[in-house]
């Protein structure tokens, strides 16, 4: 509970911020290389515009962004893979992709860690409803930490360190853990473009940044476009610089061609 002194206040430090510095310091370990791209989601907003006014049904952009990640990851599957010893790396076969549901908590915006299994097997329409069951599930006196209790939150911050580290250094615990890919999201929380660019504990990570209204020559002739900021980031160690042009290439074109999203939502009308 936070305290009130004389000139200051003094508020816990939460479990679930205990997470996040714990998953930063692993990801100060690692050497990843960041891609800052733009991409046009211009048709991809008006569409969402349009459908949710005609139907009055919500629609999920982070579920169509797992959705495109989980297929280009299919394309090139060793952007998720992980070392598994000096001389392995374990491939998996499903798309596991970590996305975080904010929450109030007492006050406190706590991010839920919650994994969409098997995205890349999923259909959009699936993965939205799934995103939506989750957010009503959770109790807002519930944090990421406090959801699965567990006797490491008592212990001393150098053990939990440890604790971390054992598990993401092993595969299989990270994809049963954790996932195999994490989407976070910082553009929602304010206007116009810009990156954010992360720390991460994951072969592949994908930040979503801002989306601004900006001059893009579109065949030939200058357009407004909305354009997505987005910070793409890979594991130096098990990821070249060609497969990761190659997988963001084919994200983006997945993005903006509206995949599993247009088609399967014009399908239902």
């Amino acid at each position: 509970m936070q305290k009130q002194y004389d000139g200051y206040k003094v508020a816990p430090f939460s479990e679930g911020r205990q997470i996040v510095s714990a998953i930063n310091k692993l990801g100060e370990q690692k050497h990843i290389i960041h891609g800052l791209v733009e991409v046009d989601v211009t048709m991809v907003r008006q569409f969402i515009r349009e459908y949710e006014a005609a139907t009055g049904t919500d629609i999920s952009f982070t579920a169509f962004i797992v959705t495109c990640l989980g297929k280009a990851v299919t394309m090139n599957e060793r952007v998720h893979a992980y070392r598994n010893g000096g001389s392995q790396l374990v491939i998996f076969d499903d798309v596991d992709v970590n996305i975080a549901i904010e929450r109030d908590v007492n006050g406190e915006k706590v991010p839920l860690t919650y994994i969409i299994r098997a995205a890349n097997k999923k259909e959009y329409h699936h993965i939205n409803q799934e995103i939506q069951e989750a957010q009503a599930k959770v109790p807002a006196s519930k944090t990421a930490a406090t959801e699965n209790p567990n006797l490491i939150w008592k212990l001393p911050s150098f053990i939990k360190q440890f604790v971390f580290g054992w598990a993401f250094r092993n595969p299989y615990r990270i994809k049963a853990n954790a996932g195999t890919v994490l989407v976070t999201a910082v553009g929602m929380f304010g206007k116009g473009g810009g990156w954010g660019i992360p720390y991460p504990a994951f072969t592949l990570t994908v930040t979503l940044g801002g989306i601004a209204e900006k001059p893009v020559v579109v065949d030939g002739k200058i357009e407004i476009r909305e354009m997505l900021s987005v910070t793409v980031s890979f594991d130096h160690d098990i990821v070249d610089g060609a497969p990761a042009a190659r997988f963001t290439s084919q994200l983006i074109s997945l993005i903006e061609s509206g995949y599993g999203l247009v088609e399967q939502e014009a399908a239902t009308e």
